[in-house]
């Protein structure tokens, strides 16, 4: 069960990082001028709250798995949970963002 939560836990950190430089090609590109006109506006400014605890969440556990080199099943897969759920968050951001500037 380590040696699954180690593998698991180590390959979704790998995905998460990888999926983040490609989403940022687009930005480096260097036409991005749509990109000035784009505002994240809420009537409620608690909504963002929520990515900013799955952010600190994600950077603390793998800060921690780092640490105790994934040797804590528990900490391994709430690694991998929070990275799902992070994965899930980005990619329909990307895709929000992608349909407004298209």
């Amino acid at each position: 069960m380590l040696k699954a939560s180690q593998v698991t836990a180590k390959v979704i950190v790998r995905l998460f990082f990888i999926l983040l430089l490609v989403s940022l090609v687009p930005f480096a590109q260097g036409d991005n001028h749509k990109l000035h006109n784009l505002y994240f506006t809420t009537p409620h400014k608690w909504v963002f709250i929520f990515p900013c605890v799955l952010i600190l969440g994600f950077i603390s556990l793998l800060v921690y798995c780092t640490i105790k080199k994934y040797k804590e099943v528990d900490m391994n897969w709430l690694l991998v949970l929070n990275t799902a759920i992070l994965l899930a968050y980005g990619i329909t951001l990307y895709i929000r963002v992608w349909h407004f500037i298209k």
